[in-house]
């Protein structure tokens, strides 16, 4: 293995009924949890998401719903999601901008937290654009040598996105192979939401990315205008988002 851990490495992979990371649901989730000693384990669930699942989603992923009418809940697995994940790192390919994000609104959905903070964060995706701009089944077929079958299958996903990370470590010798160094590596820029509605300025201060306060730094906003605070908390963000305004609005008041 090219990759050196110090902690559990957990790359996962989610079929959804869409792309809103506000609205859509989880319909299948597998989750590879890779160890320092390099030994491994993974755990696939389909999913009722409790919506109906766009036919044209369906039509990407094979999963229809009749395939999750009996199902669980996400909210009836997030737990063993929770004891799988804790202690760990999370990867996956486009898991930055995705799976991620759509993760942590199931969990708080399902009332457990999701904190940010106590993961590193890689993405083979973003790996694969800096060097090798294609998509996951070239991805795979040029680091791995490899035919990808299955593709949009969660499981497939999740086997050939480590086989193709792996092989992005002992390919490039400029790449580390430490998660932390990755984690900052894969980041395209840096904040402190998942959806990136907050970013950073030069002072690491929360600045807003969007609105009539963009540019402006969050906590001086909240002073000045706690009634917006109000407004973004009823207006239609993720609920992580809203976690983190929360934290800053607290944070304004000392």
């Amino acid at each position: 293995m090219n990759l050196k851990l110090y902690k559990p490495l957990c790359i996962f992979d989610l079929e959804t009924t869409g792309t809103n990371i506000g609205k859509d649901r989880i319909v299948e989730i597998c989750i590879l949890k890779v160890n320092p000693d390099a030994s491994r384990e993974s755990k696939t669930w389909k999913v009722n998401p409790e919506m109906p699942i766009p036919k044209e989603c369906s039509e990407i992923h094979g999963i229809y719903d009749e395939d999750v009418k009996d199902a669980p809940t996400f909210r009836e697995i997030a737990s063993k999601v929770v004891e799988m994940i804790t202690g760990a790192d999370l990867g996956g390919f486009n898991s930055n901008r995705f799976d991620v994000p759509l993760l942590a609104e199931e969990l708080l959905r399902a009332d457990f937290d999701f904190d940010l903070s106590k993961f590193k964060l890689v993405d083979a995706q973003t790996i694969f654009h800096k060097k090798e701009p294609r998509n996951l089944g070239a991805a795979y077929q040029f680091y791995c040598g490899k035919t990808l079958e299955n593709a949009h299958s969660a499981e497939a996903d999740v086997m050939a996105t480590f086989d193709v990370l792996d092989a992005q470590v002992g390919k490039y010798d400029d790449i580390p192979n430490e998660i932390a160094q990755l984690s900052e590596f894969t980041f395209h820029n840096k904040n402190a939401d998942l959806a990136g509605f907050i970013g950073y300025n030069d002072k690491s201060e929360e600045v807003f990315n969007f609105g009539k306060y963009k540019g402006q730094g969050v906590k001086a906003v909240f002073k000045k205008d706690l009634g917006y605070y109000g407004w973004l908390q009823n207006a239609d963000f993720p609920l992580y988002t809203k976690k983190v305004f929360t934290k800053i609005q607290l944070s304004s008041k000392f």
